[in-house]
């Protein structure tokens, strides 16, 4: 089996793509992470629109950034951070979600209607989807007859690119990890095609997407996750701004943010003198807010990352 970077490899496809249809499990903030990492090159391939499950609000290509009531999801920072630089590079979000009560095949139908309509009010311009978990999954599904991809694409008679990040998850114990992302000693996520050039999906049941994605095992940096520094500069807490406080909650919001109930851009949490101190944040004006363990607000100051 060849090892393909996952990146290059959906970016070559997408150019004669129409739709992607990309998932993440809700739980895992990587998969946003990767998401994002194909904005720009995307917008440059002619995609101009971001379908998001989790988002609730109608308004957000007018406010320009995520803030609490825009989903559930999206409260998670990578999920705000998604958000933020989709809309910083020019894409428009729309939300697709079934109308509340809907569940099962009812659900799937309704959000592959809901994403029907927009892109035949919007036609000039290509469209990435960014959903949970099998709503992904192109062919006969159990549970909902078919999936909204599966539908979509019977319903419009588009073939869209679909992705799963879902199949192979990491596991708390490393040694019980799936093989294929033992594989993966690259850093980076990467897909594996067979001889043929075929991608193996390593079940032996119908392949529900055109593209697996196996990503590497994590690896830490003072706690935290490397893939989270991917694109970012390091920020660190002086110490003469923390004090004697412990807990400390600190956010990093982005400019004008904090006022406007925005999404920080990253979270960390200072429980004695040994805990890393380190924000992950793009260039960009921030401002750094400090609760205590009653969420008081006890510092703030803005600071310039460059």
């Amino acid at each position: 089996m060849e090892k393909v970077n996952a990146k290059d490899y959906i970016i070559k496809q997408s150019k004669s793509a129409q739709i992607i249809i990309i998932n993440e499990a809700h739980h895992i903030p990587k998969h946003r992470t990767f998401t994002k990492s194909l904005l720009k090159e995307l917008y440059d391939n002619g995609y101009r629109y971001l379908g998001l499950e989790a988002l609730f609000d109608s308004k957000i290509n007018e406010t320009k950034y995520p803030v609490i009531e825009t989903g559930y999801y999206t409260r998670e920072p990578e999920f705000g951070n998604l958000i933020s630089e989709a809309l910083k590079i020019g894409f428009i979000l729309f939300r697709y979600e079934a109308s509340d009560g809907k569940n099962g095949k009812e659900r799937e139908i309704e959000q592959a209607e809901n994403i029907q309509k927009f892109i035949e009010r919007n036609p000039l311009g290509k469209v990435l989807i960014h959903c949970g978990y099998a709503h992904a999954y192109e062919n006969d599904y159990p549970a909902w007859g078919k999936a909204m991809a599966g539908r979509l694409k019977e319903n419009m008679k588009i073939d869209p690119l679909t992705i799963d990040q879902t199949m192979f998850l990491e596991r708390s114990d490393r040694e019980k990890n799936h093989l294929f992302i033992k594989l993966n000693n690259t850093k980076e996520p990467i897909i594996l095609m067979d001889e043929k050039g075929k991608v193996v999906n390593g079940k032996s049941e119908s392949t529900q997407t055109d593209i697996v994605i196996i990503h590497p095992p994590t690896d830490y940096t003072n706690n935290r996750p490397e893939w989270l520094s991917n694109g970012k500069k390091v920020y660190v807490i002086p110490h003469p701004k923390i004090k004697k406080h412990r807990p400390l909650l600190i956010l990093a919001y982005r400019n004008d943010e904090f006022e406007n109930n925005g999404i920080p851009a990253d979270i960390i949490e200072i429980i004695d003198n040994k805990i890393p101190r380190e924000l992950y944040l793009r260039n960009g004006i921030y401002t750094i807010v400090m609760k205590d363990e009653s969420y008081n607000i006890i510092n703030k100051y803005n600071i310039e990352i460059k």
